[in-house]
C-alpha cells in the first residue's frame, strides 16, 4: 500500500486562493508543494491534465469555478480525467449534490467545513490505491478478455447452477456453428447428445460437490448441423462476474479418435490373421506333411501312394483358399 506522496502529483482545481492555500498547508507534511498544481478554470484544468496526464495521481475539484459548475464541470472533468479519481471538495451548500456525484463517476467528496490535515491526506492516500488496484483489475480482465476471445481453442464459460452459457470465444462460435447470442440461450447440454446427459449431469454434480475441477475428459458434441464431434474438455471453477461458473477449453480430437478407431480396426484384423495362420492354416499343413511322411514310407505299395494324392490336393486346394482369404484381409486392412 501506497504511505509516501511525496513525490504525488496532485491537481487542485479551485479558483478560491484561500482554500487552496488551505489544502496547501494541509499537505505541507505529506506532500512537496512542487506536486500540487493549482487550475482556477475549467479551461486551465482540462490544459493541466493533457500536460501532466502520466503524473497527475488525484484530482481535488471544487463544484464551482469561474467557465463551468456543478454536473457540468463534473461532466467535463471526467471526459478529459480517464483514470485519474476525483475527489469532490465543496462547501455545505453543495453536500446534497457531492453526495450524488458518487454516482456519476467521483470517487469520493470531502466538506470544506470539515476539512483537515488527517481527513485529506487519508481520502488521496485512498482514492490513489483504490485507483490503482481498479487499473490493476482491468488490466487483469483484459489479459483474461485476451487470452479468451483471442485463443485458436474453442472456449466458454458456463453457469454451474443453470449450465446456461455466459461467455463464448469466436474459435467456438466458429466451430460450433451458433452465433454469440444463440450460445447465450443455450445451456450446454443443447450441444450434447441424448445419451451422454447422464454422464455430464454426473460431471457436474460432482464438481459442485466437491468445488474442485474433474481431469480432462473426452465428450461428445453437437455442431448446430447436427455432426457428433469428439471434444477433450478442460475445466476451470471462475467467479464470473458473481456467478460460480466454469472456464471450459474444449480441444476437437475427432480426427484423433478415427484414427484411433482404423488402427483399433487394424489390429483386430492382424489378430484374425494371426490366429489364421496358427489355426486354421495349421489343419491343412499338417495333413500335407502327415502324407509327405507317408509317402517316404518304403513298405508303402504305389497303389497305396497313389491313393494319398488326392488327399493332397485336396489340402492343398483348401491351403490356397486360405492364403487368398489372408491376402484379401491384408489388402483390407489399408
Amino acid at each position: 500500500m501506497i504511505k509516501d506522496l511525496t513525490n504525488t502529483k496532485i491537481l487542485v482545481v479551485e479558483d478560491s486562493q484561500v482554500d487552496f492555500f488551505l489544502i496547501k498547508k494541509y499537505l505541507e507534511n505529506y506532500v512537496n508543494s512542487s506536486g500540487l498544481i493549482n487550475a482556477r478554470t475549467f479551461k486551465d484544468a482540462v490544459k493541466t491534465i493533457n500536460e501532466y496526464r502520466d503524473e497527475i495521481k488525484v484530482i481535488l475539484l471544487d463544484l464551482s469555478l469561474p467557465d463551468k459548475r456543478m454536473e457540468e464541470l463534473i461532466e467535463g472533468i471526467l471526459e478529459v480525467s480517464e483514470n485519474i479519481p476525483i475527489i469532490v471538495i465543496t462547501g455545505s451548500v453543495e453536500a446534497s449534490f457531492a453526495i450524488q456525484t458518487l454516482s456519476m463517476g467521483v470517487s469520493d467528496y470531502l466538506l470544506k467545513e470539515e476539512l483537515n490535515s488527517t481527513t485529506l491526506y487519508k481520502s488521496i492516500l485512498y482514492n490513489i490505491e483504490r485507483n490503482n488496484f481498479i487499473l490493476d483489475l482491468k488490466i487483469s480482465q483484459q489479459k483474461y478478455s485476451d487470452l479468451f476471445h483471442l485463443s485458436p481453442q474453442p472456449m466458454w464459460v458456463y453457469d454451474l447452477e443453470t449450465l446456461h452459457f455466459l461467455d463464448v470465444n469466436e474459435a467456438a462460435i466458429n466451430h460450433y456453428g451458433y452465433s454469440y447470442d444463440e450460445f447465450l440461450n443455450m445451456t450446454i447440454k443443447d450441444i450434447r447428445p441424448e445419451d451422454e446427459l447422464a454422464m455430464l449431469e454426473e460431471v457436474i454434480n460432482t464438481i459442485k460437490s466437491t468445488g474442485k475441477n474433474y481431469e480432462p475428459k473426452v465428450f461428445k458434441h453437437l455442431k448446430k448441423t447436427g455432426e457428433t464431434i469428439y471434444s477433450e474438455i478442460i475445466g476451470n471453477i471462475i467467479d464470473f462476474n458473481g456467478r460460480k461458473a466454469e472456464i471450459i477449453l474444449a480441444n476437437d480430437i475427432t480426427i484423433r479418435m478415427e484414427h484411433m478407431r482404423a488402427i483399433e480396426a487394424q489390429n483386430e484384423k492382424f489378430r484374425e490373421i494371426a490366429w489364421i495362420q496358427s489355426h486354421v492354416v495349421r489343419a491343412p499343413l499338417a495333413r500335407i506333411l502327415g502324407i509327405i511322411d507317408l509317402l517316404s514310407d518304403d513298405h508303402a505299395t504305389l497303389d497305396e501312394k497313389l491313393a494319398f494324392l488326392p488327399h493332397i490336393e485336396s489340402s492343398a486346394l483348401e491351403l490356397d483358399e486360405i492364403i487368398k482369404d489372408i491376402v484379401i484381409k491384408t489388402k483390407n486392412i489399408n
